[in-house]
């Protein structure tokens, strides 16, 4: 399918690898230029010259922390201030428990979670909004479907997000810009693996086993790819999702049984 966005000009945020990275090889692969952002300079400089070769895309790299002003200011000035599209990223908060967790947990969650993802919103939709097309998706979690007991800080900072997303999305609609959300449930990522790993120091079993476990809770039998979700998030950011607006896409192999 032609997505119809060759040319565009996008920001992938956390895109050195896992999701981030599949939906930033999705997009290149429908023709987008990107600039790509994580913290690690190093695996972001190899990410971004192995899909600008194998997709002929101009990908530029900057490697800041997006969940600080500065970061957020450089990457803005390598887009040279504007974008066609957005997929707002970043990496988690640790697990825990309710009782572990003070005031200045929260707040970092927060921030990382919920108002970067708004501050980059506002510093690029306005210039979308203008030139009468964008499109935007924030990836947050299947937590804000079902709450993830473990993930309580996490939970909290990605339905924050979500509602301010709800009112925002619909108030831009009318000039072109579309704003969703992917809600990944298991993907085979470092995030999973750091996960299964404290799952099978917790239970005394082998990492293999714990992966095995949470498998068998998937009605797939498997974890997601990288691949799937940057298909998705791709046709979320086509010419053929304008009518898709305010929504949270399920990705998680079938584990939500939610009817409406």
């Amino acid at each position: 399918m032609d997505l119809g966005i060759k040319g565009k000009r996008g920001l992938v945020c956390a895109a050195s690898k896992g999701l981030g990275r599949g939906c930033a090889e999705a997009l290149a692969e429908a023709g987008v230029d990107l600039v790509i952002n994580a913290r690690g300079a190093e695996a972001l400089e190899r990410t971004a010259a192995e899909i600008a070769a194998k997709h002929g895309v101009k990908v530029t790299a900057v490697a800041a922390d997006i969940t600080t002003e500065a970061g957020r200011a450089a990457v803005l000035e390598a887009l040279g201030g504007q974008a066609d599209i957005l997929v707002n990223n970043a990496g988690g908060p640790p697990p825990g428990k309710w009782t572990d967790w003070n005031r200045d947990d929260f707040i970092k969650a927060i921030d990382a979670n919920m108002l970067t993802a708004i501050a980059l919103m506002q510093a690029l939709v306005p210039g979308m909004m203008e030139r009468g097309w964008g499109r935007v998706v924030n990836i947050t979690s299947q937590s804000v479907r079902t709450p993830i007991g473990i993930l309580g800080l996490s939970n909290t900072a990605r339905a924050g997000l979500t509602g301010f997303v709800a009112g925002m999305s619909r108030q831009v609609a009318p000039q072109g810009v579309v704003v969703n959300n992917l809600l990944p449930g298991i993907h085979a990522t470092d995030r999973a693996s750091s996960l299964d790993s404290g799952i099978a120091k917790a239970e005394g079993i082998s990492v293999e086993e714990a992966r095995h476990r949470r498998e068998q809770t998937i009605p797939t039998h498997s974890y997601g790819t990288a691949e799937d979700f940057g298909a998705t998030c791709a046709f979320m950011c086509s010419q053929h999702a304008r009518f898709m607006v305010g929504q949270n896409i399920l990705l998680d192999g079938g584990v939500s049984n939610i009817s409406i």
